[in-house]
């Protein structure tokens, strides 16, 4: 029975889990920051529609700040779907003349009621 080898452990964890919450600390370092530097910048990114953290846990959920993250530049994730910004529409084109004409027109009639009162008290 001295030759007998000891049989190897399974293992506990037999297969990964990905994580769906992660700690202020780990996204912090997802998005390249200290934990310090996310606490600084957090109102500013919630002003954003960054996720809050879950009430309970205080975890942010993965896939929430992922998502944020692709919403924050549409043009570089197109196949997700999610809107982009439309480029204003032109600016209607002005014909110069005619809007002067119809200045020098609403001036006169300006001038024009201005001075009928006066010309009834004299």
């Amino acid at each position: 029975m001295a030759d007998r080898k000891a049989m190897p452990k399974a293992p506990q964890v037999r297969f990964r889990i990905d994580p769906a919450y992660a700690p202020a600390e780990k996204i912090a370092r997802w998005l390249c920051l200290t934990e310090s530097q996310f606490r600084d910048c957090a109102r500013r990114l919630y002003a954003r529609g960054f996720p809050l953290p879950d009430e309970t846990t205080g975890m942010y959920d993965l896939e929430a700040v992922d998502r944020w993250r692709m919403r924050q530049r549409p043009d570089l994730y197109p196949e997700i779907g999610f809107p982009t910004p439309s480029p204003l529409p032109p600016s209607p084109r002005i014909d110069l003349a005619q809007r002067d004409r119809e200045a020098l027109e609403a001036e006169r009639q300006r001038r024009a009621e201005m001075l009928s009162p006066r010309r009834r008290k004299s």
